[in-house]
Order: C-alpha cells, then structure tokens, then sequence
C-alpha cells in the first residue's frame, strides 16, 4: 500500500516519524514526502528531515501529522490551517480515492480540507473545541477514530496507536502485535469505528 506521509515546517516530528517507523516496518511502500518539491523539511523542534519526494496525486494512504497548533506560530499546522493549501491538497486527494488520516493537530487541516464534516474524529485534547467548530462529531473518548476512507487520531503518540491500527486492518492482529512488540510499545486500543469502516 503507497502511503506518503505529508510533512512540512513546523510539523511535530513524532506525528510523522512514529507512524512512519510502524508502517516501514511493517513492508508498507511509506515515504516522507512534502506538498512540492524542496531540499529539507524544518520540524518543530528543529529537526531537519529531506523528503523523499512530493506528494502523489493519489497515494493509497495520506497521513497528515499536526504540531504548533497551540502557539500559532508562523511555520507549523496553524499558519498551515490558515494558508489553505495543504488543506486544498488533502482535499484534492480525498476525491481522488485516497484514504486519509491524521495523528494530533492534523486533524484541523482535514477539516479546513471539508472532509471531516459532520463525521466522527478526534485530535489533542487542546484542539476539542476548534475541531467541534467545524461541524466534526468529536469522540474525546477514543484514542483512534476509523470512519472508513478517514481516520483520526489524539495527541502525538496516539499516533502509533493510528499506525498499529492501519497494520492489523491491512495484515493482521499478529502483524500488529508483532510491530508494537518491536517497539516494546504498550499498545492502547480505545478505537471508535464507524459503520462505515466495515
């Protein structure tokens, strides 16, 4: 499965690298990539990351990673959210066919993108109310919510329960088991799913 993990500056660097350890690991074809071309990526906290290359215009499995949205800062998910372009690509992508999911605070640019409307999600607790200001049915309950084509979830290392998720859907609860072993993670399962991720 061709999944490409969208960063950009200011995203927070365990929102992508976490997933992305899981799901190379796990055989998925997952590469880094940035919304055009560009010679590095700053994160967060100042990690400097090449791209693997820019983004497909249909990747199997788009991960969006969050960061910065608290402190509105000038590079990161906020600055993101309000500039509009890395919203207009998720969106682009979902009519596309791509499955789309989010770790944290990204799951505000899907919902800038219009994808989240009226649908179950979920993201860092600091971002409850402005995610429920889009119309999203927020699942604070959940550490992963799957709607099918969507998945959200909560704050930074949920996402490894995200890219577990993805594993035992795709290749199994062994598989699953056998990466969250590897990275002798204690394994959260709090997953609300829609009866739309069948």
């Amino acid at each position: 499965m061709q999944t490409e993990i969208l960063i950009y500056d200011g995203f927070d660097e365990l929102d992508a690298i976490g997933p992305y350890e899981i799901l190379h690991g796990a055989g998925f074809q997952a590469e880094l990539v940035s919304l055009e071309p560009t010679e590095r990526i700053v994160a967060s906290h100042g990690t400097q990351l090449i791209p693997h290359g820019s983004l497909a215009e249909r990747p199997d499995l788009l991960l969006v990673p969050g960061g910065g949205w608290r402190d509105r800062k000038p590079v990161g998910t906020w600055a993101e959210y309000e500039r509009g372009v890395i919203p207009a690509a998720i969106a682009e992508r979902h009519r596309a066919g791509s499955r789309i999911a989010s770790v944290c605070t990204g799951a505000m640019l899907l919902a800038q993108s219009g994808i989240l409307d009226g649908r179950p999600a979920t993201t860092h607790w600091a971002a409850y109310d402005d995610l429920r200001g889009h119309g999203v049915d927020v699942h604070t309950e959940a550490r992963v919510v799957d709607d099918g084509d969507v998945l959200t979830c909560g704050g930074v290392t949920s996402g490894l329960d995200l890219a577990l998720h993805i594993v035992e859907a795709e290749l199994g609860a062994d598989a699953a088991t056998f990466a969250a072993r590897l990275l002798e993670h204690d394994r959260r399962q709090e997953v609300f799913a829609s009866a739309s991720a069948g």
